[in-house]
């Protein structure tokens, strides 16, 4: 006999999209900023969904739902997961300040925390800005952050993929926003 059983589709309590896009979500915001892959896209909207995150901002050049290319990484999480496009992320940046959101690039910059040092307030809504593929949170982004988190790398490359980047950093706002024993 098998030391593990893999759960069927039936058993693991999925909620229908219709009831997942009225369900509470956290106060986190996904900012993306001019991401140029649309299956990036895709997947980010996908963990947003996996996290009950409220909802992504699509600014600059991202492309926007729907799109195939996004919908085949997404499987539905556009349907689930609030969003909204801003020609100028100023604007998108500018809004959330209204709200009173703590805002947080991922890049690295100067100055920036490790990202297991970063505890954001558990009460607060937080806005997270994932920069372009290439040339990373724009310069007018970074003018609205309280602050910039960076997660910590070991290779030689010292770049993570934004939907990877997303995931990671998206986990651990939430793991701290709730207590989750692992």
């Amino acid at each position: 006999m098998a030391k593990f059983r893999k759960l069927e589709m039936s058993e693991l309590g999925q909620s229908s999209r219709g009831s997942q896009a009225l369900s509470e979500k956290f106060p986190i915001v996904l900012v993306l900023d001019s991401i140029r892959s649309l299956s990036n896209v895709g997947s980010i909207f996908r963990t947003a969904d996996a996290f009950g995150i409220s909802s992504v901002y699509l600014c600059g050049h991202t492309g926007v739902p729907p799109h195939r290319d996004i919908n085949k990484t997404a499987l539905g999480a556009t349907e689930t997961v609030a969003w909204k496009y801003f020609d100028d992320i100023s604007v998108a940046l500018g809004e959330l300040k209204k709200c009173e959101f703590g805002i947080f690039a991922v890049e690295q910059a100067q100055p920036s925390m490790e990202l297991q040092d970063f505890h954001p307030p558990k009460q607060n809504q937080i806005a997270l800005v994932l920069g372009n593929e290439v040339t990373g949170v724009s310069e007018s982004a970074l003018e609205y952050c309280d602050g910039v988190v960076e997660i910590p790398q070991f290779g030689s490359k010292h770049s993570l993929n934004v939907a990877v980047t997303a995931g990671i950093v998206a986990w651990h706002v939430l793991s701290s926003k709730i207590k989750i024993s692992i």
